[in-house]
C-alpha cells in the first residue's frame, strides 16, 4: 500500500513516476522546476524512494497523469507481458468483429456512447455488445453505458490464438503498405551479421521497448476521444538473409571453373 507519511514508496510505485518521466520526457531538472524544488532535491528522492503521498499527487499533477494511473501502471509492471485472453475469450470475438471492435474501443477508455458514435451504432445495439463482454468477464459493466476494461490496453492476443489466425497476415499487409514518410510515422529497416550476443540485447531492447509502448496506452487510456488515435508499432527481429542475396550463394564464383560471363 501506498505511505501516506513520510517513509520509503513502495519502488514499483517511484519505478512508475520515472517511467512516465521517460515517456513525456520530463528530466529531473523539468520536474523540479514544475514542483518548486532543486534538482538535487528531486534526485535525492527518487534515489532514497523517500516520498510521502502528498509529494507524489504534486508530482502527478505536475505529469499530468493521475494517482491512480500511476497506481494502475505500476500494477501492470507486476508481470512482463499482460495475460492473454482466455481461449473462450477470444473465440468469442473472433465470431463477431462488431463484438471485438467494441471491445477494443473500451479496452482503450472508450464510453458506451463514444463507441456508438465512432461505428455508427445506436445505444441498444452498444448495450446488448457490452452486456455480453460482461458476461465472458472481458469488461466490468458499469451504469450510463461506461464499463471498465479487464484487459490492459493492448491486448495480449494468443500465439496461437482464433483472433490471429484470422486477421495476422491482414493487419501485416495492411500496415507494411504504407510510405511512412509522415511526419508522425517511422520506420527504420536495418540488416547486419550480429553476434549471438549481440542478438540477445537486441531482443531484449526491443521487449522494453514494447512495455513502454504499454506504458503510454495505459496512461492515454483515460485521455479524451478527440485527443488521441489508434496508433500501432511493428517490433521484430529474426535471423534472415534476402532472398537476393541468398540466390546469390548458390552461383559459381568468377574464379571458379564453370563461371560464363
Amino acid at each position: 500500500m501506498l505511505k501516506t507519511a513520510a517513509g520509503l514508496m513502495p519502488a514499483r510505485i517511484m519505478s512508475s513516476v520515472k517511467r512516465i518521466m521517460k515517456s513525456r520526457q520530463v528530466t529531473y531538472s523539468e520536474l523540479a522546476r514544475r514542483i518548486g524544488l532543486s534538482e538535487a532535491s528531486v534526485k535525492r528522492i527518487f534515489s532514497r524512494a523517500t516520498l510521502t503521498l502528498g509529494r507524489l499527487d504534486e508530482i502527478c499533477q505536475a505529469l499530468e497523469v493521475t494517482l491512480g494511473e500511476v497506481v494502475r501502471l505500476s500494477g501492470e509492471q507486476s508481470r512482463d507481458t499482460p495475460e492473454p485472453l482466455t481461449l473462450e475469450q477470444e473465440n468469442a470475438l473472433a465470431a463477431d468483429r462488431n463484438l471485438l471492435a467494441c471491445f477494443y474501443l473500451l479496452a482503450n477508455g472508450r464510453s458506451g456512447r463514444d463507441v456508438g458514435a465512432e461505428l455508427g451504432i445506436d445505444e441498444r445495439t452498444v448495450r446488448r455488445w457490452m452486456v455480453r463482454l460482461d458476461a465472458l468477464r472481458l469488461i466490468e459493466l458499469r451504469p450510463k453505458l461506461r464499463a471498465r476494461a479487464r484487459a490492459a490496453s493492448v491486448i495480449a492476443w494468443r500465439a496461437d490464438g482464433p483472433l490471429r489466425r484470422l486477421y495476422e497476415k491482414q493487419i501485416r499487409q495492411e500496415f507494411l503498405q504504407a510510405t511512412f514518410s509522415q511526419s508522425d510515422e517511422g520506420l527504420h529497416f536495418l540488416s547486419a551479421e550480429l553476434s549471438d550476443a549481440s542478438c540477445k540485447v537486441l531482443l531484449r531492447k526491443i521487449e522494453r521497448m514494447a512495455g513502454e509502448f504499454r506504458d503510454l496506452a495505459e496512461l492515454d487510456r483515460t485521455v479524451s476521444a478527440k485527443d488521441k488515435r489508434s496508433v500501432a508499432t511493428l517490433l521484430a527481429v529474426r535471423p534472415w538473409v534476402f532472398s537476393m542475396f541468398q540466390a546469390l550463394r548458390t552461383l559459381p564464383a568468377r574464379d571458379e571453373p564453370g563461371w560464363s560471363r
